[in-house]
């Protein structure tokens, strides 16, 4: 890269850093304010699917403007392979706060857990109630409300840490989303996101800017049904993510190259992980 290149890249990183957030805030106010109008004219299941189609499209947008500025790349493709499926748990490690936008980008049924402090957020709280997803301010509430939407045929979008991680691997995992998928009678599809930087993770400010270039590549994993003790169960589900985030590609070294993930589902039927 010649001198004036680099002179440029500077400020033009900033311009997608900043301008990029912009995009992502005012896309979702716009849409927040629509859908609280839409709420109480639409019947329940036409909400539900005009809340969660939206999303997915406004992710994805989002998503290919990133890539198209060519400071971000991404691999998502595995995720395609769960978009005709029934009722699923989701369960992905949590790097950083992209990774809702990062798999809701790619499914059109997702409901997912948010915050009861973002649920009459401005600019959020509209788009999550149309979509049907469920507030997290009391934990038998929230596990009753994720069990009956599982159980309406909704893939349920959990993250097992319950907040971003913190270490090099995956936080302690929380036993919520076990007690859904055994009591909705859901797999469990183990989702990994691998990515080579910190940005946005647990202890990032969001408007600092990161070494570019980002990449995110997701993959799948082995497909579980919770069978027998639930705490059993979580102690070796949190050792096979930390096996498989382990074993991950470096992202560094070769940035998102094609894969072969979206076949690589595993139906275990009544077993727990080894």
């Amino acid at each position: 890269m010649n001198r004036a290149a680099k002179c440029l890249r500077l400020p033009y990183e900033y311009f997608v850093l900043y301008g990029g957030l912009l995009f992502f805030a005012l896309m979702c106010l716009s849409w927040s304010l629509f859908a609280t109008l839409l709420f109480p004219l639409l019947p329940q299941r036409m909400r539900t699917h005009v809340g969660q189609f939206v999303i997915m499209a406004g992710f994805r947008s989002y998503v290919l403007l990133l890539q198209a500025s060519g400071l971000v790349k991404c691999d998502l493709r595995a995720l395609d392979a769960l978009r005709h499926e029934g009722a699923l748990i989701i369960a992905p490690n949590h790097p950083s706060l992209i990774d809702v936008v990062l798999i809701a980008s790619r499914l059109p049924h997702i409901v997912g857990i948010m915050k009861a402090a973002l649920w009459h957020n401005l600019m959020l709280g509209g788009g999550a109630r149309l979509a049907g997803y469920i507030r997290n301010d009391s934990p038998t509430g929230m596990i009753r409300l994720s069990i009956a939407a599982t159980r309406k045929g909704n893939q349920l979008l959990i993250f097992p840490e319950g907040t971003r991680t913190r270490g090099q691997s995956v936080n302690a995992f929380k036993p919520g989303f076990a007690l859904i998928a055994k009591k909705a009678d859901a797999p469990i599809q183990t989702v990994f996101i691998e990515t080579n930087s910190p940005f946005l993770g647990k202890a990032w400010p969001l408007f600092k800017k990161p070494v570019f270039t980002l990449c995110y590549r997701v993959r799948l994993g082995q497909r579980f049904e919770v069978k027998g003790d639930i705490k059993t169960f979580i102690a070796q589900l949190e050792q096979y993510y930390k096996q498989q985030l382990d074993t991950q590609h470096d992202c560094q070294e070769e940035p998102c190259p094609p894969t072969t993930t979206t076949h690589f589902v595993q139906h275990t039927q009544n077993q727990a992980p080894k």
